[in-house]
């Protein structure tokens, strides 16, 4: 007889009401970070230790293979916190829904915190360090929703014996700032509290980056953002450990999506989708590593499940933490428009091959977009190219001024994807067979972003987007950027692209 097998029996064997003494139901704590990959010691990082993570992955199960079915924070988001593919319930694109037009859950689709709430849960949104009361943490849902779905930001003003399911939001790898001064202040903080900040000398960047001074810099300094990021982890566990409640809460660990760089944040490269996934707590066996395909939006299924709450059928995530879970053959990603730069781009991902497909082919990988070019990183790589310093796998993986529409990449032999088979012939049949199951997916998931956004959706997130830098007081250049950027998307849907 399993653990969680044993724990369910309790649980369903209890007579429970809200709030009572009998209410011996597990808390569940999900920590979510932004913006990181899996650069965690316990994942195989050597370069920093992550002490805490570790401990939480021996206290239960480590999955190695994680995937998110959206690289940007508000589409990854949506998708996890409805159990559901973005692209399913027309939260694809990023930051929508936010002007005139609105976006609205198809009828039926309850939220994860709904769910907790109904059972009798107490919910909470925060962040770490503890944020101010009343001040939620950061949520980033592309639909409308209810606020009421909280019922505070912190589960310590919860009814006496009553469960919480609280969600711990983290800026993660937000942290390090997006230009070099900024970088070089978080790593002068690393060092006053841990004794010394990552050094460049420790740094390997994947081979599609060049060894750039500013971009070694940046990439210590996001090693110590997951440094932070464990002392963070560690500080939760302390809390729950002192208010006697550690024994009886699952925690998750997790990020949003990977690191923010030219292959990761915002596209379907490992470095974009690849996420830690850590859980540990009553009802999992400790000790565990899974190497099989899941997917980021089967957090909420396994963790009502886990909670002896019934998962809606409606829910695409799994609970593959059940006993009658089979494992997937693959895992899907999507990325479509993220603030101004329209995209559309569909994966899937088998445990050897990845099959990308760009639906805008004429557009160059780096299209322009604001939030990106700004970065210090991108600034270095651009100005790299412009001298002719990329070689040419560096040159071609990043400033092509077109894409391929198929790429499938061999990650048994090719893990950072530099070699795209789609033109060979010995492949033929795995790029055949990946098409096929990539239109399947995108079929039966009734995938939205099939049909462009329409000019006013578009003009009306735009809109929005525009009047908040202004009341902001941004930048006056930086905001001509965007909208020169807007002018272009228009002048290319126009002509075609």
């Amino acid at each position: 007889m399993t653990v969680r097998f044993l724990a369910v029996l309790v649980l369903a064997c209890t007579a429970w009401r809200p709030g009572s003494a009998a209410d011996v139901r597990p808390n569940v704590v999900w920590i979510i970070v932004d913006d990181m990959s899996a650069h965690f010691s316990c994942y195989g990082e050597t370069a920093i230790q992550t002490p805490n993570v570790d401990r939480l992955a021996a206290n239960g199960v480590r999955f190695t293979n994680a995937y998110v079915t959206a690289p940007v924070c508000s589409t990854c988001r949506s998708a996890f916190i409805t159990g559901m593919y973005q692209t399913s319930i027309g939260a694809h694109h990023h930051r929508s829904g936010r002007g005139a037009r609105k976006i609205e859950l198809p009828e039926g689709i309850v939220t994860i915190p709904k769910l907790f709430q109904n059972a009798g849960y107490h919910t909470s949104l925060g962040g770490w360090p503890r944020a101010k009361k009343g001040r939620f943490g950061k949520s980033d849902y592309n639909f409308e929703w209810d606020a009421s779905i909280y019922n505070s930001n912190d589960w310590v003003d919860r009814k006496p014996g009553q469960p919480f399911f609280a969600q711990i939001q983290t800026p993660g790898a937000k942290r390090r700032g997006g230009n070099t001064e900024a970088a070089e202040k978080f790593q002068a903080r690393c060092a006053e509290i841990f004794g010394a900040a990552t050094p460049v000398s420790k740094v390997t960047l994947p081979p599609y980056y060049p060894n750039d001074p500013v971009l070694l810099t940046d990439w210590a300094a996001y090693l110590d953002c997951c440094r932070y990021t464990d002392r963070l982890v560690g500080e939760v566990v302390q809390r729950l450990k002192a208010e006697g409640e550690l024994e009886n809460t699952i925690i998750l660990f997790m990020t949003d999506h990977g690191i923010s760089h030219a292959r990761g944040k915002q596209f379907l490269y490992d470095e974009g989708i690849h996420v830690p996934l850590v859980i540990s707590g009553p009802g999992v066996e400790p000790g565990q590593t899974r190497t099989d395909l899941v997917e980021h939006i089967d957090i909420g299924p396994l963790s009502l499940g886990l909670a002896g709450i019934d998962v809606p059928g409606h829910m695409q995530g799994r609970d593959i933490l059940a006993t009658s879970y089979e494992s997937r053959d693959a895992v899907f990603s999507a990325r479509d428009r993220c603030d101004e730069t329209v995209e559309h781009l569909r994966s899937v991902r088998t445990d050897r091959f990845k099959y990308i497909r760009n639906f805008l082919p004429q557009r160059p990988h780096l299209q322009p977009c604001a939030y990106k070019d700004k970065k210090s990183i991108l600034v270095a790589l651009r100005a790299a190219n412009e001298a002719g310093t990329l070689n040419d796998t560096q040159q071609k993986l990043l400033f092509s001024s077109v894409r391929t529409s198929e790429e499938l990449y061999d990650l048994q032999v090719d893990p950072h994807e530099l070699n795209n088979l789609a033109d060979s012939p010995q492949h033929a049949k795995i790029l055949a067979d990946l098409r096929e199951t990539l239109n399947g997916w995108m079929e039966e998931t009734n995938d939205l972003g099939r049909q462009p956004e329409t000019a006013l959706m578009y003009d009306s997130d735009m809109k929005v987007y525009v009047d908040g830098l202004r009341a902001r007081k941004q930048d006056p250049a930086h905001l001509q950027v965007i909208l020169d950027n807007i002018a272009l998307m228009k002048k290319w849907a126009a002509e075609g692209w």
